[in-house]
């Protein structure tokens, strides 16, 4: 039996991730703290893993921003840090020990924005630059061990992340990713022969819908 910590699991791609992993042998840990308050992250953490080693930790919560920089609050800014980088590097911090007992993997959830440079997106593109940089990073620090680190950069992705955005998918199929194609990712990602550090996933064609 293998235990998998999913970030953002309650919709969308973290949803979908955990569907698919349930489907492949894994049970799924869900944390119960919020990714802002880092010392009940610390505290929840150290409770699971006395009693129980982690095979997989799948960071995927995230939230964005698209607006010019000086029209961002500063608790805007703190809540898609503390998200978006912050988190994810504090909890592979915490588990990396058991992954290393268990030679697990490590995947973390990017997003196109993090290999090109849109308009609007300078807070949203630091937060998931900076991740992808610490996977590609953290992986040359772990070859040795047998942790497999990995990248995914989505492309648009049918979710709820775009509620409160002032665009989102275009209707035409050809135009979005669905979750399921995300989470198909993680699992090729798991029983691939090798590490896959990098990958970046997009539809055909890209078109938005302004709201």
């Amino acid at each position: 039996m293998k235990h998998a910590i999913v970030t953002g699991y309650s919709s969308g791609i973290g949803q979908s991730i955990c569907v698919a992993l349930e489907n492949n042998g894994y049970v799924i840990i869900k944390l119960s703290s919020r990714l802002e308050c880092i010392k009940d992250i610390e505290n929840e953490v150290k409770i699971i893993l006395k009693e129980k080693e982690i095979d997989l930790l799948v960071n995927c919560a995230g939230v964005g921003v698209f607006q010019p920089h000086e029209e961002v609050s500063v608790l805007k800014i703190k809540e898609l840090l503390d998200v978006n980088l912050t988190a994810p590097i504090i909890l592979t911090n915490l588990v990396l020990r058991s992954l290393k007992k268990t030679k697990g993997n490590i995947i973390n959830i990017s997003s196109v924005e993090a290999t090109k440079h849109s308009k609007f997106s300078a807070l949203y593109t630091a937060t998931k630059s900076g991740l992808r940089d610490f996977s590609l990073t953290l992986f040359e620090e772990l070859r040795k061990s047998g942790v497999g680190v990995t990248t995914i950069n989505p492309d648009l992705t049918v979710t709820n992340f775009f509620d409160d955005l002032q665009f989102e998918p275009s209707p035409n199929e050809e135009t979005y990713l669905l979750p399921e194609t995300i989470a198909k990712a993680v699992i090729n990602i798991l029983n691939t022969d090798g590490v896959i550090t990098d990958l970046t996933i997009r539809p055909q064609k890209f078109e938005i819908k302004k709201k």
